[in-house]
């Protein structure tokens, strides 16, 4: 070992009595007495206990200041008193030698090293450098590390090839913002950084690379949520030639479930097949398209039985219900419960109960006293039983009754099997939907994907034979315990359907010309069909690692408004940098 004989977490009773010398920061001091002195010596591998017995050692380790990199030799000998709770318990080391490698020269840290986690976030962002020391921390970065390894030995196994792709290239309009690079060379022009490789890596389809991945970064000018960092990600990317569906589908159920069953904090993971749920089916069934399958709740249609029951929210909507069985929470908890989904998903949640004797009681069980036997026979309620609502329009009961599902199933006991990883495929995803904004036809996802029935089903559409509302497309989300860890897609290779899609949400042949040039002008000269997915990363480790945020599993994260608090990013530039980009900065008027 460089510098040293062993590591901190390698020593064991068999070395007693050999000498050592071991490096590594200097975690904590205890002083017995003016003889006598404990010390906590840390490096990346573990911990070992010093021991100072001597006058002169005990001032060597007192004038030393915690965190401070130290080099140490001594003795190994065993522990009078041993602790089981470390690897190197049985032993400790009585140095004669110490040197200061690297003063800490502060005696105030911002946080006690070991205890990281208990700061506040901006503290601990500030200080990544030092929150990195901690254990606990590090391991979920170790764990990304062998996560990363055994993917890309895995995808190697399987035939595929790594190739890297551009990160300086130009702006697409893929769903979220770009980030912009401005060209200094070319004055008014940009670089984008790529929010993913999509038309590279279809691209290499269309030169004869027939299987295709790399761990890709990603660059997204887009908020942060728990499970998605601003600024940049990385995702596992891949796509194959002369692929369907079924291709990709088999891939990832045969690379996914080893590697969560190993590294997860959960042993138990899907199977393949994993199970297929088409979109509309999930929206009904679960209120969203991430379900979260270790929980035994279902969402129910109630429209029919209760939208004419007098409760003015219900009339003229859709009414959503979820029933839970043996329900014994209290008022308290309700309230709490309506309260917190309807700040996620900015409608309100109703509630009513079948009390022991079979009576409804509570929220707006006044409103249905005179359809009690209809309600308690379509829900085949039982005494004890809680029924949670939701009403609007489609979308919005949904998403509504998805909160409750989730909601409910995270908090009441009994409904929620926590330690296992349930993996799901979600298909047949709508090819359009209708803007929010713009009130016109758009693509619902990716404008890539091949629309199910191929040009056929574009044509009739076209002359109105077929409502495109209807259009399903090849694409697919893969889920994982309600987080969508990838979408995927069989692409759109012809260019005749793929001019004929867009013409669809009105752009034409020269608007897809000039957006994509590159990918129209390869397709035109023989492009196999293809497909592929691209699983990301940072939540599939998230979820290994059992973690809340994703933010725990990235080296140096930014925080949630897209700020690295280390290194002061973003950051103002010279007036010189500007000009030599042509660049002239416009500040926002003060309201």
């Amino acid at each position: 070992m460089q510098s040293r004989t062993h590591t901190c977490g390698q020593l064991r009773l068999e070395n007693a009595g050999a000498r050592v010398k071991l490096v590594g920061w200097m975690e904590n001091t205890r002083e017995v007495s003016g003889n006598l002195t404990f010390v906590v010596l840390r490096d990346f591998y573990g911990t070992t206990q010093l021991v100072a017995e001597t006058e002169e050692m005990v001032a060597a380790f007192k004038d030393i200041t915690k965190e401070s990199t130290i080099s140490i030799e001594g003795v190994v000998r065993e522990r009078a008193s041993k602790n089981p709770n470390m690897p190197t318990g049985d032993v400790e080391v009585v140095p004669d030698k110490v040197e200061v490698l690297g003063r800490c020269r502060y005696n105030e840290l911002p946080f006690q090293v070991n205890r990281s986690r208990e700061a506040d976030e901006a503290t601990r962002l500030k200080y990544r450098y030092l929150d990195l020391r901690n254990p606990d921390v590090k391991k979920n970065i170790i764990l990304r590390s062998n996560v990363v390894a055994a993917l890309r030995a895995a995808m190697i196994d399987h035939g595929f090839m790594e190739i890297t792709t551009p990160i300086l290239t130009a702006s697409s309009p893929e769903g979220a913002r770009d980030y912009l690079v401005p060209a200094r060379n070319h004055p008014g022009k940009f670089y984008a950084l790529p929010q993913a490789p999509q038309q590279f890596k279809q691209l290499l389809m269309t030169s004869g690379f027939d299987r295709y991945f790399q761990i890709a970064p990603c660059f997204r000018d887009e908020d942060a949520r728990a499970d998605r960092s601003p600024g940049e990600f990385y995702q596992l990317d891949m796509e194959m030639a002369f692929a369907s569906q079924e291709d990709v589908f088999e891939i990832l159920e045969d690379v996914l479930p080893p590697i969560f069953a190993k590294y997860g904090t959960y042993d138990i993971a899907s199977k393949a097949p994993f199970r297929r749920i088409a979109y509309a089916d999930a929206m009904e069934t679960y209120g969203c398209d991430k379900p979260d399958l270790r929980i035994d709740l279902t969402v129910k249609d109630v429209t029919a039985l209760l939208s004419d029951c007098g409760f003015e929210p219900f009339a003229g909507n859709v009414v959503k219900a979820v029933v839970v069985e043996d329900f014994k929470e209290t008022r308290k908890f309700i309230d709490k419960l309506c309260a917190d989904v309807e700040v996620q998903a900015g409608s309100k949640a109703y509630w009513f109960r079948l009390d022991d004797k079979g009576e409804l009681v509570g929220g707006i069980s006044k409103f249905l006293a005179e359809k009690k036997d209809a309600v308690a026979a379509a829900l085949n309620l039982q005494p004890g039983c809680f029924v949670a609502l939701s009403a609007g329009k489609k979308t919005a009961a949904q998403k509504t009754a998805g909160v409750l599902v989730k909601q409910i199933g995270a908090a009441v006991p009994g409904h929620m099997d926590r330690e296992r990883y349930e993996f799901c495929w979600i298909v047949d995803f709508p090819m359009y939907e209708i803007g929010e904004e713009s009130g016109e036809l758009e693509f619902c996802h990716n404008p890539f994907s091949m629309p199910s029935g191929g040009l056929e089903t574009l044509l009739k559409a076209e002359k109105g034979e077929l409502d495109p509302l209807t259009i399903t497309a090849d694409q697919y989300d893969l889920v994982c315990n309600g987080v969508e860890l990838s979408s995927g897609a069989v692409r759109n290779h012809d260019p005749e359907i793929m001019v004929k899609a867009f013409e669809l949400v009105g752009l034409g042949e020269d608007d897809v010309k000039a957006k994509f040039p590159a990918m129209y002008n390869a397709f035109c000269y023989g492009a196999p069909p293809h497909a592929g997915i691209a699983p990301g990363v940072d939540r599939m480790v998230m979820l290994l690692a059992g973690e809340d945020s994703i933010r725990e599993i990235i080296p140096f994260p930014m925080n949630k408004t897209a700020q690295d608090l280390m290194m002061g990013a973003p950051s103002e530039v010279t007036q010189k940098q500007l000009d030599e980009l042509h660049i002239a900065l416009v500040k926002p008027e003060k309201e």
